[in-house]
This record gives structure tokens, sequence and C-alpha cells, in this order.
């Protein structure tokens, strides 16, 4: 052990004694599940009663589930909006308590083209960091040899724009990784500054740059798609990262601020680059195993990103991964206490959880069921009620019940609703294909109709636009469609700009495939074409070669 590890000890232990404790509370915690929901609704309404949405719902004459079901309908982002704008243009207690400022917008995109913005407060902060920690304690306590050794994380900038007040408005986990304790941001490779480098190629090889000198125990980002991308960064650009550790420098593909590139500080490290250039000759390509020794990976393994496992696997030799759970710009509603699984343990101490049936979803008065009253097995869509503001709101994800423990369920995410499609993390919905459709046609003069989008797994993957056109009137409109997307969503634009998506292929269909597979979906389910309603967005993700008229 080195200088520096010996000296981080002492304080090691006190962080992991209370980590420690935080993670047993955790666990007891899941053998009183209704009750300590009940115990966490009563302190989020009382402390909501003088809000105005907490006036306009008559919290304050609530007492039990019960009352509070009938107080609070369901809702979902849109229900919730206009007490949104209210927050951010100031007035904070239009959602949150008085006592509670907002320290960041959480921002992510919403079903149509604005984004949404979940208020940061620093008791939802402190709610989330304390769900990190228990997930982070037990990961360590599962592979002791990462102790104490350094961590490379890859986030997004807290301040990606600023709210009508001047607020930050970005990713949360950018706040996160900030306000991290001392001793955990000592061990993170990646100096913050590098997180908010704009192009996504210099980002990635500095990442890399300033990480590869360090003994990375492991790494963690929500994306596995991200991992990926930060090693195939080098190996592209192999010969330039090998001359820049050799010789203490950055010189990155791509031009970054001349602020940042300054504060990035690196020492000639002849020894470390001959080790590269002998792991290049022997096996053709740069690989992490030729720099760390990377005892596990921490990220999603569910819904659409296990497409992702065979080639993470590939860089890594098959090490283990441990997916991060249910995270959203919402919150953390799920720990995984395990390697190899998507399911975690349902976040019960910081939301109050429902869980409407899955062949309920459209119904227009669900069932929503307790945390203590699903069935293993069973699939469900998910309601939240946390400090975030967010009452009785449907996130939207599918997810099924695996297993439990105590009186709680372990859930696996499965997709996003029936009407949204996510292959990286995008999470393009129907209406937004359908209003880029109309977009592209007013911008190109080509009119479709009737389309067809699906994801396609590839590399990097991509959406194709299957339609009836002419071939030339198509290729014009999917470039439309592709930047009226990256408008309309500012995750679909980050990923299409950072790489992880390529830019939609057209696929020409024969004319009269739309109508014949229209007559075939009527007729299997037995209906009326009056009911037929064309679905313009598929939210399956092809993985074979691409789409012909058959498949179409």
């Amino acid at each position: 052990m080195n200088l520096k590890r010996l000296l981080l000890r002492p304080a090691a232990r006190l962080a992991a004694t209370h980590a420690y404790l935080t993670l047993r509370a955790f666990v007891n915690s899941h053998r009183r599940t209704r009750e300590v929901q009940d115990r966490l609704l009563a302190s989020l309404i009382a402390r909501a009663r003088e809000t105005a949405f907490g006036r306009d719902h008559g919290l304050a004459a609530v007492r039990t589930y019960d009352e509070f079901v009938k107080a609070v309908p369901l809702g979902n982002y849109d229900t919730l909006e206009p007490y949104m704008q209210r927050v951010l243009a100031g007035e904070t207690t239009a959602l949150l308590p008085a006592d509670q400022p907002v320290l960041m917008f959480s921002r992510t995109s919403g079903t149509t083209g604005e984004p949404k913005h979940i208020p940061v407060t620093p008791a939802f902060a402190a709610h989330l960091k304390r769900t990190f920690s228990v997930f982070g304690y037990k990961a360590l306590s599962d592979h002791k040899e990462v102790w104490l050794r350094p961590i490379l994380t890859i986030t997004s900038p807290t301040r990606e724009v600023d709210s009508p007040t001047g607020l930050p408005c970005g990713a949360i986990s950018g706040l996160l990784n900030d306000k991290q304790i001392r001793l955990v941001r000592r061990l993170y490779t990646v100096p913050s500054q590098v997180k908010t480098i704009g192009h996504p190629v210099a980002k990635y090889y500095a990442a890399l740059r300033c990480s590869i000198p360090r003994d990375v125990s492991f790494i963690t980002t929500a994306n596995p798609s991200s991992t990926i991308q930060l090693i195939e960064t080098g190996q592209q650009h192999v010969e330039r990262l090998i001359r820049d550790i050799a010789d203490g420098t950055l010189t990155p593909p791509e031009p970054i601020d001349p602020a940042t590139a300054a504060s990035l500080r690196f020492r000639p490290n002849r020894k470390l680059a001959r080790r590269l250039e002998e792991g290049l000759r022997r096996d053709g390509q740069l690989l992490p195993r030729h720099f760390w020794n990377v005892a596990f990976l921490a990220n999603w393994t569910g819904g659409t990103l296990k497409l992702y496992l065979p080639r993470l696997r590939e860089l890594f030799d098959n090490i283990p991964i441990r997916d991060i759970g249910l995270v959203a710009s919402e919150g953390r509603f799920s720990i995984p206490l395990a390697d190899g699984t998507p399911a975690g343990v349902a976040e019960i101490t910081a939301n109050v959880l429902e869980f409407i049936p899955a062949d309920q979803h459209d119904k227009p008065d669900p069932t929503a069921l307790r945390p203590d009253e699903v069935d293993i097995g069973g699939e469900y869509f998910l309601v939240v009620t946390n400090h975030a503001g967010l009452w009785r709101y449907n996130l939207d994800d599918r997810i099924r019940v695996v297993d439990r423990l105590g009186q709680s369920p372990v859930f696996e995410f499965l997709c996003r609703g029936l009407h949204t499609a996510n292959i990286t993390g995008e999470k393009i919905t129907e209406h937004q294909v359908v209003e880029a459709m109309k977009s592209a046609s007013a911008a190109t003069g080509h009119r479709v109709d009737r389309f067809i989008m699906q994801g396609h797994f590839d590399s990097p993957p991509y959406y194709e636009l299957r339609a009836e056109a002419v071939d030339g009137e198509l290729l014009s409109l999917v470039g439309a469609v592709d930047q009226a997307l990256g408008r309309l969503n500012i995750e679909y634009a980050a990923k299409r700009s950072s790489g992880r998506l390529g830019p939609i292929q057209a696929v020409i269909l024969p004319t009269g495939t739309l109508e014949r597979i229209e007559i075939e979906t009527i007729r299997s389910r037995l209906g009326r074409s009056e009911q037929y309603k064309h679905q313009y967005l598929l939210t399956d993700v092809l993985t074979d070669s691409p789409s012909s008229p058959a498949n179409a």
C-alpha cells in the first residue's frame, strides 16, 4: 500500500462505518415496508400543506394513504408542469416547502419538445446521496480489492443552461459528483472540469488521458455505451494517446477550451507508454488490461441496454458488472445488491411507491398497488411521490417484480412506456416522431403520411425510417427528421452529437406494404377498421440485418 492510501485509512474507516450503518438501516427498513411508507408519506404531506399544490389538493385534511389517493389523482409531468413552471420562475413554494431552496434543476427530455425540469432541493439531494452510499458500500464490500483505489466516473455537467432565475439546469449526477465527501473525491480520476468539455471525442479523450496513469479499480456511469466509447476513443487515437503519455501532454483530436487544457497538468511517463506499446503489439489493439486492473463495472444492464454487455465483456475480459438500479432525473427507485442482475430492491425510504398493473396502463382510473401488495412475476408501471415535489407521478417505466426482500419487491426495469423507444438513453416518444416528421415535411416539401420508425442495434445503433416513398424524397426527409428530433428531444441530440447514436437510415417499402400490414393487424386482433390506430414508432429494437419489406 502506498503512502497516500495509508494516510487515507483512518478517514476511510470512519466513512465505511457510516456507510455500513446506512446499509443496515436500509435493509432493516424492508421488514416493515408499509410502516416506513406511511411514515414517509405523512412527513411529505405535513411539509407540503402550505405549498400551492398542497392547498389546491387539500393536503391539510389528509391523514391516511386512502385519503391521499382521493385527494391527489394519478398524474405525470404534464399535470405537475404548471407548478413546476412557477418553481422554475422562482416561486418555490408552489410545490416545495418554504425551508427547501432549489439547488439546481435536473433537466431531461419531456414528452413533447420542452425539457422536463425537476427541482433538486437539499432534502432530495441528501436522500439521493444516501442511496448511492448504500449502493456503493455494498458493491465495494463485495469487491474488497477496490478499497482506496481510484474510481473513474463519467458524468455530465451540472450547468448545461440557466433557469430564468440563474440556477444551473443540467445533470444531477454532476452535482452529486461534486458534493461527494472529500475522501471519495480524492479518488476520482476525471477532474470536474473535463465534464464541461463540449466535443464528445475531446471529452472522452481527456477523461481517458487523465485516468490511464491511475490504478482504476472500477468504472461507474449510467450508460454502458459511455464506457465503450471511452475505450474505443483511445483505440481510435492510440498513437496520439501514447505520445501524450510519454511526453506529459494533452493534445485531444478536437480543440478544447485553452483554460481547461491549462488546468490539466501531466508528467511524462515513458514507462507506461512503453507498456501500452507492448500491449498494442501483442493484442493488435489497446485494451483496458494494458493499463488498469478493473475489478468491476457499474452501469445499467436492463432493458435495451443489455445489448451493450457483450461488447463491454469483450473489452474488459468478462469482469463482473453491477447494475446501478432504476435511477432517473426524478430520483432513485431501486438499489441492486448483487452483480449480474438488473434487479434491485425498491427504494422505500425516500420514495412513496405505487405500482400500476401493466394491463391497466391505459385505463382512465387504474388500480394502484402498494409495495407490499405486488406479485412476484407481475409487470407494473411505477408511480412516485418524493422530495422533488412529485405527487403520484407516473414515471412511465415498466418493471417486472422478480423477488422480495422482506415485505418489499425486488424489480428490474423492462422498458419505457408503450409509446416510447429507447436504445441508449434517448427515450423518444411517438409524439416526438410524428412532430419531427411534420417539421421535416414542411422543411423539404416532401410529405409522408404513414411511416414506421424503429431502433436498430448496431455499431453505432440507429433508428430506421420505413415508408412508401420515392427514393430521393425519403433520403432527404430522414436527414430533416433527424435534425427535428434533436430539437424536440435533448437526450436524442446529445446521443447523436456524441456518436452513441448514428443518423436515421431510410428503408423504402414497396407500394401497398403498410396497407397490407394494417389489414393483417386488424384481422389478427379481430377488431374493426375504425378502431385501428397506426403505430408510427415501434419500441422493440432490431438486432438482425437491416429491415426488408417482409419484416416491416
